[in-house]
């Protein structure tokens, strides 16, 4: 894992380029338990946004490389870079971070990197919804953590709080947040096929010049979806070194469902077979709409020499946006800022992606039982099972048309969602918050049940197995961490007390010590 880390950490073709780079990778964790040190039983992941959550099987990397000639050195360069690992997605707080740190260490190395990590190990742990001040190097950064109840779409820069620091803070405007406008400048006209692409989990490569526009292109593609949690895997910089080379590149069986990005021309002949390749050039901001990049033939894919393109040959479910190309366009003859431009791309993929999402929201709100006919002392009712067909008669009268002015085939966008890992990872989800709220709901029906009537005309036998399974009840709300107010949890546990002080002594014993 070391030698990925590695080789990950630095270019992997010829950068003629001198100065300062950053860039990002992300690397699956190879062996050992995967385990987080900072041990919050979960509530971090409970309470950030899906798209923010800590990963439990991968690292990010962030990377700062330095590059300049120095003739001391045996190969006429001074090559170095500075790398910080973690399993939260937060780009842009930790490349920041790395401003302030990298240019000090390559001055000062190791002091400067045991002073960095004391101030750090200071830091607060994240906590979604909370606005942060994060000391080190005599900069105070300030950030806000987003959380799940957060408005989508909602700018937090209001939300700050100046509390008088001094110095003044430096204010982070995200902590993860890519300037869109900037990442997807050479294909804006073909926004709306990446999204879908992006949504039906599609294999992808992005092949860049650099592993600065590589990562930057991958990670805004899979934030495309947002709120909406792209569930596939996506490797941000991906290298010949890398233990996963030999699986991407045979063709003995379909590419698997993840976008990567790499820099190395020796990937143009590898990754042919791939059904959809995007090939950037570097990234300009220029004061007019940049060169947009042509849909072409894979077939025209010619080894080294590939010009800029979206390789493929996919057809579109739904019809392009002409308004959103105008609006940008207005917006660059305005010389309106790139964040303004980026916030509007950002709206219209959260309406595009809401538009789809929400008739499939309010078919599984649907399949939940009724609240009557949750009794205290029967199991819950199972969540009816999703048909697919059921919910495509759905689309009729409460289909994306109602929000969206897009007109195209919507249906079999929908089909085709319904075999990709996206909608598995939102089904899996829905459905077990679904299943939490059953629970929850059960434990309050209990609550309010007369105990004392039910056990009247009750053997010993039903008594002991009701304790038994109230006591497994409590145990999993409070392991699961349920939607159930602690007063109720705190009920139930009186329950089992007044139930087991009704049996003779022998049984209360056993049930006591159990």
């Amino acid at each position: 894992q070391k030698t990925s880390i590695c080789y990950l950490s630095f270019p992997d073709s010829y950068s003629g380029g001198l100065g300062d780079t950053q860039f990002s990778f992300r690397l699956r964790q190879s062996g050992g338990p995967r385990t987080s040190p900072f041990q919050d039983d979960g509530r971090y992941n409970r309470e950030a946004p899906l798209t923010l959550q800590r990963e439990a099987a991968h690292y990010f990397g962030y990377v700062y490389f330095r590059q300049v000639k120095d003739s001391s050195m045996r190969r006429g360069y001074f090559q170095k870079s500075l790398v910080l690992l973690s399993r939260l997605p937060y780009v842009n707080l930790f490349q920041s971070l790395l401003q302030l740190i990298a240019p000090e260490y390559f001055d000062k190395l190791e002091p400067c990197l045991e002073a960095v990590c004391n101030e750090i190990d200071q830091w607060p742990p994240p906590v979604p919804g909370q606005t942060l001040n994060l000391p080190v190097m005599g900069v105070v950064i300030q950030v806000r953590i987003p959380s799940r109840v957060d408005k989508p779409g909602s700018s937090p820069v209001k939300q700050f709080n100046q509390e008088n620091l001094l110095p003044a803070p430096l204010v982070l405007p995200s902590v993860h947040e890519l300037d869109l406008f900037r990442c997807f400048q050479p294909v804006l006209i073909h926004i709306q096929m990446l999204w879908e692409l992006m949504l039906l989990g599609e294999p992808m490569v992005v092949m860049a010049p650099s592993p600065t526009v590589s990562s930057e292109m991958v990670l805004a593609l899979t934030s495309v979806l947002a709120p909406l949690r792209y569930c596939c895997d996506f490797r941000p910089y991906f290298t010949i070194h890398d233990s996963e080379f030999k699986e991407y590149t045979t063709r003995t069986q379909a590419p698997p469902n993840i976008v990567v990005g790499v820099t190395n021309p020796f990937f143009i002949k590898t990754l042919q077979h791939w059904p959809h390749i995007l090939r950037v050039g570097e990234l300009r901001m220029s004061g007019d709409l940049p060169k947009q990049v042509k849909v072409k033939k894979l077939a025209k894919l010619k080894t080294l020499d590939t010009k800029p393109g979206i390789y493929t040959s996919y057809k579109t479910f739904l019809h392009k946006d002409k308004s959103l190309i105008k609006r940008l366009l207005k917006g660059i003859q305005r010389k309106r800022p790139s964040e303004v431009q980026s916030a509007l791309l950002r709206r219209h993929l959260l309406e595009l992606t809401q538009s789809f999402i929400i008739p499939l929201e309010h078919y599984i709100a649907s399949l939940m039982p009724l609240q009557r006919a949750i009794t205290p002392w029967k199991n819950p009712p199972q969540i009816r099972p999703f048909c697919q067909e059921d919910f495509m008669k759905t689309l009729e009268h409460a289909g994306p048309q109602l929000t969206c002015v897009l007109k195209g085939d919507w249906l079999g966008l929908y089909r085709r969602f319904f075999k990709s890992p996206n909608f598995d990872g939102w089904f899996r989800q829905r459905h077990r918050e679904m299943t939490h709220k059953l629970e929850a709901l059960h434990l309050e029906a209990i609550c309010e049940a007369d105990i004392v009537a039910w056990m009247k005309d009750k053997s010993e036998v039903e008594i002991v197995d009701l304790v038994l399974k109230l006591r497994e009840k409590l145990v999993r709300a409070r392991c699961q961490h349920l939607p159930v107010k602690e007063e109720t949890l705190q009920r139930v546990g009186l329950y089992i007390d007044t139930i087991i002080g009704s049996l003779p002594e022998d049984l209360q014993a056993v049930l006591h010590h159990p």
